[in-house]
């Protein structure tokens, strides 16, 4: 039996991954919400072997792996896993996958996007000329400038080589140290402290653990230019909240471009979206009909590949 516990908004019913799936067996799917709740999310995988995790709201906490003891491999639709005890899932014999560089060009294609938006105050102008004014201020021309990624994975990787591509300088990254793959991109390895002091605009593309919760925090925010943009496509919590609505609102820094928070959906009265210097976007950088259709494919393809024992794009893989 495979389980898809959390297709809510729905994106898995009726796909082409759907289909796919019922070559395997049973398939069960659940498109209302509920699964944020650890006891609905135990209900709706009852004694399934293995699950298909859409939404990073549903939260496969260690009281979720030890009540579902028949749930052996969990594929999760997209790169995060911080949704995932994946000790607890070790410990308990789980296998679990997801689907990297799948939303990469994506992902990327937003970033540039949100940076875009930033520097030159697209969402601010546009406002003000629908009220009947034509604002003049001066906007921020990005060739000759300096990108910093932090993470030179798919997405960061792709970033880089666009950001190239409109005239940017490149410093890079990368949580393993691979210096080899951030040259490759035509970027130029650094150091945490060096990118945070020359980058005009830092892009974050790291996976969210214990280790790069508050990646940027009061400390770091305070190396950067007054002129410098923060761009976020990779989890709220990479960022200390407190520390950028400050930063933002005293302008120790430009700007920022957010698809993602730490609360999600962003609550109406959120106090970001009071400050005229951050454009958001509600966590859909890689919402595209391709994406969607290639990641839950790839999501099916991980199951079939763990029944035929050989598993792919493992996260976690017991016994090894």
């Amino acid at each position: 039996m495979i389980v898809v516990p959390d297709d809510f908004p729905s994106v898995f019913e009726g796909s082409e991954g759907h289909e796919r799936a019922k070559r395997l067996g049973p398939v069960r799917v659940f498109t209302e919400r509920g699964a944020d709740q650890e006891a609905e999310l135990i209900r709706r995988i009852g004694d399934a072997t293995s699950a298909i995790n859409i939404r990073a709201h549903a939260r496969f906490s260690e009281g979720v792996f030890q009540a579902c003891p028949k749930l052996k491999m969990v594929s999760v639709w997209g790169t995060g896993t911080d949704n995932l005890d994946l000790n607890a899932a070790g410990m308990r014999g789980v296998t679990i996958c997801n689907t990297p560089g799948v939303n990469a060009f994506a992902v990327a294609e937003h970033a540039l996007t949100l940076m875009l938006a930033v520097a030159r105050r697209v969402v601010t102008t546009d406002a003000e000329m629908r009220k009947g004014r034509w604002p003049r201020e001066l906007m921020t021309q990005c060739v000759g400038k300096t990108l910093g990624v932090f993470g030179m994975g798919a997405i960061g990787g792709r970033l880089a080589t666009i950001a190239r591509g409109i005239g940017m300088n490149v410093l890079g990254w990368s949580a393993l140290g691979d210096e080899g793959r951030i040259r490759k991109t035509g970027a130029r390895p650094a150091s945490k402290e060096e990118i945070l002091a020359q980058a005009d605009v830092v892009s974050l593309h790291v996976r969210l653990s214990t280790e790069t919760r508050n990646f940027l925090g009061r400390k770091e925010l305070a190396l950067m230019k007054p002129t410098a943009i923060i761009v976020n496509t990779g989890r709220g919590a990479l960022v200390d909240r407190e520390a950028l609505l400050a930063a933002l609102r005293d302008r120790k820094i430009m700007g920022a471009g957010l698809d993602v928070f730490h609360q999600e959906p962003l609550a109406a009265d959120d106090p970001i979206l009071a400050l005229p210097n951050v454009v958001v976007s509600p966590h859909n950088a890689g919402q595209t009909p391709e994406v969607i259709r290639d990641g839950l494919i790839a999501a099916v393809a991980n199951i079939e590949n763990y029944l035929q024992g050989k598993p792919s794009n493992l996260v976690v893989s017991p016994g090894r």
